[in-house]
């Protein structure tokens, strides 16, 4: 039951990143800020993003399966996820972001996310470290 309600939180996350970018691209409302130190910064992430994504949704698939290379996909997931985290949580502590959660909507969402991955990376590797292949 455990792996199952992983695999699902994986599609489910993926399709969050996917829906994330598509409000940063037409709508901006998850961008902390317009100015463009901000969003060069930001701007860099579709691509990793996009990995880190495409790794959940096939961990996600193969858990739900219970197909033998599930394991090794949850990991380049669940690694993905922790620094693709590491990355932001360090961009937002260097450029004081976090306190503007007082009066920023999308700085909550911001925080939210980053914990979200955070756990969600460390639960993956969790649940799959013990079940990858040792071949």
């Amino acid at each position: 039951m455990t792996n199952r309600i992983l695999g699902i939180v994986l599609i489910i996350g993926a399709a969050f990143t996917a829906l994330y970018w598509w409000s940063y691209f037409t709508a901006g409302d998850v961008m902390v800020s317009h100015e463009r130190w901000y969003t060069a910064f930001e701007d860099a992430f579709p691509f990793a993003d996009g990995w880190m994504a495409l790794c959940m949704t096939g961990a996600g698939i193969g858990i739900l399966g219970s197909r033998s290379w599930a394991p090794s996909l949850g990991l380049l997931a669940g690694s993905a996820l922790i620094f693709l985290t590491a990355m932001d949580a360090t961009f937002n502590i260097q450029n004081d972001l976090y306190p503007l959660a007082a009066t920023n909507d999308a700085m909550k969402a911001e925080i939210a996310i980053n914990i979200a991955t955070a756990l969600l990376g460390a639960w993956t590797i969790a649940a799959c470290w013990p079940r990858r292949s040792a071949d």
